[in-house]
């Protein structure tokens, strides 16, 4: 048994390093890997063909690179330039214009102080799918769409495998609801407090710039994720359908928030609607990445575009930490709302 340390980029969370792990344990000559988070290192031990560590590392790339995480010999040196940031706040400020425009006229609403719309749940799901849900979920929807093309396959596992996603998140947010209405979990600035810390250390991870961001992100342990991860091996009708009802147990710094609301509700109808629209926000990016090509995701992966979804998460936090703090009758309402 030889051992060998490389560095791994694209990682988010825990579920990032369980599907990196996962993926690399099913070639039969490694018998250990061992990702770590913060460091961006991987560890490995097995019989491998070739001495050279950048062979190794090439080998692999063909099986991660396609679900974005990429190993090399030498530690990638992040491009966090001024020019990125500064393109990055012109179109958050864009962004966030337009956003307030619409919270004006009523047709979304993301700081009400006891209130999140299905219309801003479905737009929570769309800023998801293109940051956190892209790494995590994007990486099994590639995965299910290779695993099924090698027999020939048609789109109806794709399908399948959004219909459960959909189905999933209506019924299990629904009963999170009814949860809720059995016990107080603590008034509604509070529940806007945890939303807002959870989305806060979730745009601190996509800026990518703070790597102790990463130990404050909550998330499922890493042999959870590998054992969800195993099922895109069974071929079988069933498979993707298990898969997307699975998801809602992988969950990003966003699908938590709306978890967190849902128990809040103390209402079935509440919960289940809030994260059948948050699933529902995914699905364009998501089933984009499922019946096109998977350049797709490369090309969207990128510092400015991380750095912008990154920033405009940051301010949704901020300004949902605020309303909590004015509920809770620490700080003054702000005007805008």
């Amino acid at each position: 048994m030889e051992k060998l340390e490389l560095f791994v980029s694209g990682l988010h969370c825990k579920a990032c390093v369980g599907l990196v792990e996962q993926t690399i344990l099913e070639q039969k000559n490694i018998s250990s890997v061992k990702v770590n988070l913060i460091e961006e290192k991987v560890f490995l031990k097995g019989n491998f063909v070739s001495s050279d560590p950048k062979i190794i590392a090439d080998e692999l790339n063909i099986l991660l690179k396609p679900n974005g995480y990429s190993l090399s010999t030498r530690e990638e040196i992040k491009k966090n330039t001024s020019k990125d940031f500064l393109g990055a706040t012109l179109i958050t400020l864009g962004f966030l214009g337009l956003f307030f425009l619409l919270q004006k006229l009523g047709i979304i609403n993301l700081v009400d102080n006891s209130n999140i719309s299905f219309s801003t749940s479905f737009l929570i799901g769309l800023i998801a799918s293109i940051s956190t849900c892209m790494a995590v979920v994007g990486g099994l929807v590639l995965s299910i769409s290779a695993n099924f093309a090698k027999g020939g396959s048609s789109n109806k596992p794709q399908i399948f495998f959004h219909l459960g996603r959909l189905i999933s998140f209506f019924i299990l947010g629904g009963l999170l609801g009814s949860l809720g209405s059995f016990f107080q979990i603590g008034g509604s600035w509070l529940i806007n407090f945890l939303v807002a810390l959870i989305m806060l250390v979730l745009g601190l991870n996509l800026l990518d710039i703070f790597p102790w961001a990463k130990k404050l992100q909550l998330s499922l342990p890493s042999s959870f994720s590998q054992k969800i991860n195993k099922f895109k091996e069974i071929n079988n009708s069933f498979t993707p359908l298990m898969l997307g009802l699975l998801t809602f147990f992988l969950p990003c710094g966003f699908t938590q928030s709306m978890q967190i609301f849902s128990l809040s509700s103390g209402s079935f109808w509440t919960g289940s609607l809030t994260m059948f629209f948050f699933a529902l926000g995914t699905l364009p990016i998501l089933g984009l990445l499922s019946f096109a090509s998977t350049n797709f995701s490369h090309k969207i992966n990128s510092s400015l575009f991380f750095k912008t979804a990154g920033l405009i998460v940051i301010s949704f936090a901020l300004l949902n930490l605020w309303n909590a703090l004015a509920a809770a009758g620490l700080v003054p309402i702000l005007l805008i709302f």
